[in-house]
């Protein structure tokens, strides 16, 4: 399995949003997350968690379509502890 794939399938999906979320536009990232999680999409809870994220100013609104790191961003611990590496 690949590290995408892995952390696709083992990290929270707020996490994989922290992490994915930025320098990915919202239809790339639910192709990336639909190829493992379909569930999450299906439900709605991509769309929900996406937009929370913005909300609670982890993500914020970047140049276009993109999301960039907002002012209550931080690296989720998979990404701190390089689980996948």
């Amino acid at each position: 399995m690949d590290p995408i794939e892995q952390t696709i399938r083992n990290e929270s999906l707020v996490d994989i949003l922290t992490f994915f979320g930025i320098g990915l536009a919202y239809p790339s990232l639910d192709r990336l997350i639909g190829r493992y999680r379909f569930e999450v999409i299906a439900n709605g809870e991509l769309f929900k968690t996406y937009a929370k994220l913005f909300e609670d100013g982890i993500l914020a609104n970047g140049e276009g379509p993109v999301a960039i790191k907002g002012p209550n961003w931080k690296a989720p611990r998979f990404m701190t502890e390089k689980r996948y590496s």
